[in-house]
């Protein structure tokens, strides 16, 4: 018992750092919108004023590959991990698959299904404009700020939070294959996985298309959503079902031989 309780404080330790660090993300990315002008210095630095335009808006790299092709293979990759899933649960149902993967299958194509589903019903919503929408970067709207009213007669931008990022954020649910056993492997996993959507951010950053906060509001959301699946899913269950010393096996379950 007391090696089981040394082996688990490392990762209720790393869990709680994580739960703080997403609840603190809030007031950070609230405070870089409303207190700071980084996002008008990236615009800024990304329009050529004197053609009124922003030069990448529609180059090959950041509007076809970026735009269009990145997109479809992320949400290729999203399909694939929902019929894994769902292979998954039918070879469960027929005992040939231990719950520990399953379960983690779960959380990833739940990921795929509703971290875009969540921040494209949040962009619908919001009065966020895209850069190249103000009058500043040589459109007809105002520049508001997330906190601030619309100016009277003003349409809502429905630009907050990055939707085209979020193709492929919910890749960040993969490292939950690393929980709760290596809690510090499943972070940098996470760090990893990150990546492809938070470059896709940036190439529509570079057309004019969104804010950094508009990208760093959908990573936070990505991370919200399938820690939420995690708990939710895989801890409440295998709490009362699933031992956890059964997770790294990768062999199916299989009865036992009686002794004579």
């Amino acid at each position: 018992m007391a090696i089981e309780a040394a082996a688990q404080a490392p990762a209720a330790g790393a869990q709680r750092s994580a739960i703080l660090l997403l609840c603190l993300s809030p007031l950070v990315l609230i405070g870089l919108d409303a207190f700071t002008n980084i996002d008008l210095m990236l615009a800024d630095a990304m329009f050529d004023p004197a053609g009124r335009a922003f030069p990448w808006r529609h180059t090959w790299l950041a509007e076809r590959f970026g735009h269009d092709l990145l997109k479809l293979l992320f949400t290729g990759l999203g399909v694939l991990a929902i019929v894994l899933a769902v292979a998954l649960e039918a070879l469960a149902a027929r005992k040939r698959w231990r719950p520990w993967w399953r379960l983690r299958m779960r959380v990833v194509a739940l990921s795929a299904v509703l971290v875009p589903l969540a921040i494209g019903a949040l962009k619908r919503a919001s009065a966020s404009h895209c850069p190249w929408d103000p009058r500043r970067y040589g459109g007809a709207e105002s520049y508001v700020r997330l906190l601030d009213a619309l100016p009277p007669g003003a349409q809502a931008g429905h630009c907050m939070p990055a939707g085209h990022a979020s193709t492929a954020l919910w890749m960040v649910s993969l490292c939950v294959v690393l929980l709760p056993h290596r809690p510090r492997a499943a972070l940098s996993m996470a760090g990893a996985m990150l990546m492809p959507g938070i470059a896709l951010g940036w190439l529509q950053q570079m057309r004019g298309a969104h804010f950094l906060t508009h990208t760093l509001w959908s990573v936070w959301i990505a991370c919200a959503i399938a820690s939420l699946l995690y708990a939710l899913v895989v801890r409440r269950e295998e709490r009362g079902a699933v031992p956890l010393e059964t997770a790294p096996r990768l062999r199916p379950c299989l009865p036992l031989k009686k002794r004579d």
